[in-house]
């Protein structure tokens, strides 16, 4: 285990109340590590320390980790700088989690009551939100399989939210004391490999760290602008751009349709510079986050033109994921970027161009613009420290940490999961 600060306050231990707890979220990029200390009061979020680390180059892979040594030392030193700001040591985490393979699946499972007059009691209805996670978890395990060209893999659900219920086609947003002879329940399920997992879990068991939760990142994108507030209408594309992958969720009404994720990123596009221009990945990096700055006419339009071959196949995957959502009647209009790699002017420019849009349903032009931190609801910085569109998924995860300790301690939790996630 690796030594951190000492002298520190431990956090409030799991057998008190839940006012006043304070949780550290965690982001292990790929292209850096993100700790925020909060303080979580009544679904409130207070940011208390920050801490970043950059990620050497092979210390993760497409969004998961490759050097779970590396990793853990990059972590640590993140954790350390926000507990020396917070004055106090972490105990408990939320770690979020990305790569290809996390599968974010939304279904709808058609329950026929035999008994139509009988109130829909909570065990019943947790008896139907197990069925649809079952029906996910095998539509999951088939991508997976397909994806690794046949090999099997074990796969684990990490976030579950409820989109819809319906109770003889008439919608709820508690089905509970309900009477009727069919419920259609549209549940959101995210799955990542026992591979993904186990790494999180050596990291997280390192640093001498409680796992809380583990979410995968697009779910915690939207939960940190949904929000804690019921009367919410939130209608938007939500696509988090890090250093391997590009995580897509879909917001309609305040609820989430569902995430999709493919294998390109900020270090895709450096890499393009570096080939071309043939400069080192440092370089090519300096590179693309200087090109609005002082460059020669002549080696600006070289990296636009490096640039501009990725762009061309990061615009096909997000395409390919917005046609997968086929069972909406129109996509949202209004695009939210986040991620380090969505500062990318070029990027945002052929977002909002018309030919990528033209085979997707789409009611308007899209609007693009990055996720401002006061986009995020209910979340306040008392260290002036979270600043920019790159910390919107660690505040995400800290929205996932506020859902997960007000979730009712005796396990009976699926009436509260509705009155968080789904749609109003």
């Amino acid at each position: 285990m690796l030594s951190r600060l000492k002298n520190l306050v431990p956090t409030t231990p799991k057998s008190s109340a839940l006012k006043g707890q304070t949780i550290l979220a965690l982001d292990i990029g790929t292209t850096n590590v993100k700790a925020v200390m909060v303080e979580i009061a009544d679904s409130r979020i207070s940011v208390i320390g920050v801490g970043r680390q950059e990620q050497d180059l092979a210390d993760m892979a497409a969004g998961a980790i490759a050097d779970i040594q590396a990793v853990v030392a990059n972590c640590n030193k993140a954790l350390s700088a926000a507990e020396e700001q917070a004055g106090l040591r972490a105990e408990r985490v939320v770690i979020g989690i990305a790569g290809e393979l996390i599968k974010g699946i939304t279904d709808t499972v058609t329950i026929d009551r035999p008994e139509a007059t009988k109130p829909i009691s909570e065990p019943e209805f947790d008896e139907f939100v197990k069925e649809a996670q079952s029906r996910a978890h095998g539509q999951a395990k088939h991508e997976v399989t397909l994806e690794l060209s046949g090999r099997s893999t074990e796969l684990r659900l990490i976030n579950s939210a409820l989109v819809s219920v319906e109770v003889d086609g008439y919608k709820v947003t508690n089905p509970i004391g309900f009477q009727g002879s069919t419920a259609d329940v549209q549940l959101y399920t995210a799955f990542a490999p026992l591979v993904h997992i186990g790494a999180i879990e050596q990291v997280a068991g390192h640093l001498d760290l409680d796992i809380l939760a583990v979410a995968a990142e697009p779910f915690a994108v939207a939960r940190a602008i949904i929000g804690d507030d019921p009367s919410v209408s939130k209608n938007a594309i939500l696509i988090d751009i890090g250093g391997g992958t590009t995580d897509i969720a879909v917001v309609r009404d305040g609820g989430l349709e569902g995430t999709r994720m493919f294998g390109i990123g900020g270090r895709a596009f450096t890499n393009s510079i570096a080939r071309d221009m043939n400069v080192s990945f440092d370089q090519a990096e300096f590179k693309k986050i200087t090109l609005s700055e002082d460059v020669s006419g002549d080696e600006t339009s070289d990296i636009e033109a490096a640039l501009k071959k990725t762009l061309e196949v990061w615009i096909q995957g997000v395409q390919l994921a917005l046609s997968e959502f086929d069972w909406l009647d129109y996509l949202p209009h209004q695009i939210m970027l986040c991620g380090g790699g969505s500062g990318l002017e070029l990027l945002q420019e052929k977002l909002a161009g018309e030919t990528w849009q033209k085979d997707l349903p789409f009611s308007k032009m899209v609007q693009v613009r990055t996720i401002d931190v006061r986009d995020v609801r209910d979340t306040r910085d008392r260290t002036d420290s979270v600043r920019d569109h790159t910390m919107i998924t660690v505040l995400g995860l800290a929205r996932v940490a506020a859902d997960t300790v007000s979730m009712q301690p005796d396990g009976s939790q699926i009436v509260e999961k509705i009155s968080k996630v789904v749609k109003k």
